[in-house]
């Protein structure tokens, strides 16, 4: 579990590993003589500031060029980063103690002062962060009132005691607080670097403090990070050349990696991975990961505004056929947005998972009638995806199943990824792709999405209900407290269908056997690039 350290007692402290998490090459390894690895993400990174990222392409970046207070290990667990230890007696004021080694790129001292300047910067209207939000979500003082633009971002309940003593306050207890400090949102970022001009992400310019500096980027064809000197365990750090290749269709990343020009793919196509399995055994690796794949509908306006018509989409969604025909690679069908591998969430059986599909689309034919729509009048509608062959699959098939079940019209339309983020942002959409892989192992990060005021809520959606259910969940002191409210909370969700989801995510991906120290079985899939290192083949 993430936070298991975080929750053990009210008052804590984690000190320091003897060994760090960092690249832990077994003795007798022989590693080979040229350490460099090629890194497969799904698109062009849409920024590399970390309070700018919106996903995956740029976050598993941003992870190789900054440090957070703290890092995940292998199975989750959270351990030290910049901060060499923290504490907290009541769960509410937090003190985290900067170790004395960590540096920027350009050799000055990473300060408690630096993550002051971040956080605020991260929950300043100014900022447009899309992950103000998380700042929010964690309980720091006056943070969402920051965002609302009511009080100014210098109050926002965190303060440098000294150079290596940051404290944070929270509006109320959080035993996991600790564990969402990992979060590439809270990544801390230089003041003179960022006030430096419009171009300071560029190779030569950024200065982070992570385990690799930028060397190279190519828009659309690479990114390459080599070794910050100046990172405290720069010592540890064995690959001397990481290359990132944005490529959106998983057939051309396999092609590729087939070639051996890639040695780790984001994902692989779900028709190949038979295929892939008898022809590259013991490469090919499908673990669950904390993650759920789904669509959202636009309930504010369009056809989708109407829960009957929500409702009645996503019950003619055959999950268990997506899961294992159209998929078919270990995914779960998913009955509720909380993945089944989240700590701390036992979910109660779904009305839907008891019901066969026969069933369903019967009841969603009924639904869809009282909205209103029918063979005189059938229901049209747009799907949008983001560019991958994986999401058109799906979308065809989905379309598929609501032509067949209900008569529906659809129009399915992709888009590259940054044009899509922009029709996300604006909610210029009827029907939409998305997903989420958590930010922590805890069922808040997945249902606090639907509250009314997150910036992540795709949706829209409004639940006065819903929101004080989650903020309730905070409020609990025992787990199974907490349990019942992500249920009730769940409940709402499949009642009212802001969101329809699809499938619980497996971390599938290739990676060649002469590359160690990759981080399977992290179900975040939190994977730096200085844990890793290459044998000799």
């Amino acid at each position: 579990m993430r936070h298991s350290v975080s929750v053990t007692c009210c008052a804590l402290l984690v000190s320091s590993f003897s060994l760090a998490y960092a690249a832990d090459v077994p003795g007798g390894t022989v590693l080979a003589e040229k350490q460099e690895l090629v890194r497969h993400i799904k698109d062009e990174p849409a920024s590399l500031d970390p309070a700018k990222a919106v996903g995956l392409p740029e976050i598993q970046v941003i992870r190789d060029l900054f440090e957070g207070l703290v890092n995940q290990n292998e199975k989750g667990e959270i351990i030290p980063g910049v901060a060499s230890q923290w504490k907290s007696n009541d769960n509410r004021i937090w003190t985290f103690t900067l170790r004395d080694d960590a540096q920027w790129a350009d050799g000055t001292p990473v300060t408690a002062q630096d993550f002051v300047y971040s956080w605020q910067r991260l929950v300043d209207p100014k900022t447009l962060s899309p992950f103000a939000w998380f700042a929010a979500l964690a309980g720091i003082t006056n943070a969402q009132a920051i965002i609302d633009g009511k009080v100014t971002p210098d109050q926002l309940g965190v303060s440098a005691v000294d150079a290596h003593t940051l404290r944070v306050q929270l509006d109320k207890p959080l035993p996991w607080f600790a564990s969402l400090t990992a979060s590439f949102a809270f990544y801390p970022v230089q003041k003179a670097n960022v006030e430096s001009g419009k171009d300071w992400m560029k190779p030569g310019k950024l200065i982070g403090n992570g385990a690799y500096v930028l060397k190279e980027r190519v828009v659309n064809e690479k990114l390459v990070v080599v070794p910050n000197t100046h990172y405290w365990d720069n010592a540890k750090t064995v690959l001397q050349k990481v290359t990132f290749l944005p490529i959106n269709q998983e057939s051309a990343a396999t092609k590729r990696y087939l070639a051996g020009d890639i040695d780790i793919t984001e994902s692989f196509p779900k028709n190949m991975y038979q295929k892939l399995l008898k022809d590259i055994p013991g490469q090919v690796y499908t673990p669950p990961q904390l993650g759920t794949y789904y669509y959202a509908f636009n309930t504010q306006k369009g056809p989708t505004a109407d829960s009957r018509v929500r409702l009645a989409l996503s019950m003619t969604i055959d999950r268990r056929l997506m899961a294992e025909k159209v998929l078919g690679t270990g995914e779960k069908p998913a009955w509720h947005f909380t993945p089944d591998v989240t700590a701390g969430f036992k979910p109660d059986p779904s009305p839907f998972e008891q019901m066969s599909q026969e069933e369903l689309n019967a009841q969603a034919k009924t639904l869809l009638r009282a909205a209103g729509y029918g063979s005189q009048k059938p229901l049209k509608l747009t799907l949008l995806y983001n560019t991958s062959e994986n999401h058109q699959k799906i979308a065809i098939a989905v379309a598929s199943m609501w032509k067949k079940n209900l008569g529906v019209d659809v129009k399915l339309q992709n888009q590259e990824w940054k044009t899509y983020i922009d029709s996300r942002n604006t909610g210029n959409f009827d029907v939409i792709r998305a997903s989420w892989v958590g930010d922590y192992n805890e069922p808040s990060t997945f249902l606090s999405l639907l509250t009314s005021t997150h910036t992540g809520n795709i949706s829209r959606f409004t639940n006065p209900t819903y929101d004080k259910i989650l903020t309730q969940a905070t409020m609990e002191n025992t787990a199974e407290a907490r349990n019942a409210d992500y249920n009730a909370a769940e409940k709402i969700l499949t009642e009212q269908a802001p969101i329809a989801p699809i499938y619980q995510y497996t971390n599938g991906r290739l990676i060649k056997p002469w590359v160690k120290g990759y981080p399977i079985t992290n179900p975040e899939d939190v994977a730096y690039s200085r844990t890793m290192y290459i044998v000799k083949h």
